[in-house]
């Protein structure tokens, strides 16, 4: 069974860039939603995430719980493989890849899925929690302490990602967290031209606004604000 959720979704450009390379999915009748974070410039970017989320979105909403994880998994691993071969037919050094970040619900439990530095987050009773870990050059510095969390966000090479789909040379690897869910819980699904931005503690206080208040709407506005130079995604489920 899939839960009553009420959804929200915004995306922007951002205050520098010219292309959105952002893309997200909303099908509440599959319990599905996800963000892509494209990379490689010239538009490449918005091809990767634009198929990520296109082959998703093909997937049939009569599929059961048991089935569903692993056909998201197939999907992105078909994708990956067919980003791979549009680089290569672009010549040497073409780069078409994307971060994701998958959400599924179904019955009481989530599952979220994910390659970069896309994050899901979840906020329960005041609480956010960060449920996925960067797949980033600056997060293994901090897991090796070599790198405090603090300065791991102004790092020069904090945007350098270690998994993404279409990156040559690194195997497709999602990983996978689970857990319960309950009434009024809010996930959140965002590229990291938001999660870069904004201080955790900013993003836990509009994730929290009332209902009636698009709470994308005001993360992305919040985002904007402080001139973020990135795209910027947020996707909002909210647990009815």
């Amino acid at each position: 069974m899939i839960p009553r959720v009420t959804t929200w979704a915004q995306t922007h450009v951002g205050t520098v860039r010219r292309h959105n390379e952002d893309s997200y999915l909303c099908r509440p009748d599959l319990g599905l939603w996800a963000v892509a974070d494209g990379a490689g410039g010239h538009q490449s970017g918005e091809l990767a995430s634009g198929m990520i989320i296109a082959a998703l979105d093909r997937l049939d909403s009569g599929l059961t719980a048991a089935e569903l994880l692993p056909r998201v998994r197939a999907a992105m691993a078909e994708t990956h493989e067919a980003l791979l071969h549009e680089a290569a037919l672009r010549g040497a050094g073409a780069v078409i890849a994307s971060t994701v970040v998958v959400l599924v619900l179904r019955d009481r439990h989530f599952a979220c899925l994910w390659a970069g530095d896309s994050r899901a987050y979840l906020l329960r009773r005041g609480e956010l929690t960060q449920l996925t870990r960067d797949h980033s050059l600056v997060q293994d510095l901090v897991d090796e302490g070599r790198l405090s969390a603090a300065a791991a966000e102004h790092h020069p090479q904090a945007n350098v990602i270690t998994r993404a789909l279409g990156a040559e040379g690194i195997p497709l690897d999602l990983d996978k967290v689970i857990g319960t869910i309950e009434p009024g819980d809010r996930f959140l699904l965002c590229s990291d031209g938001l999660s870069k931005t904004l201080p955790v503690s900013e993003i836990a206080a509009l994730l929290g606004t009332p209902e009636g208040v698009p709470p994308t709407e005001l993360l992305v506005a919040a985002a904007l604000a402080r001139q973020g130079s990135d795209n910027v995604t947020a996707v909002v489920v909210a647990i009815g």
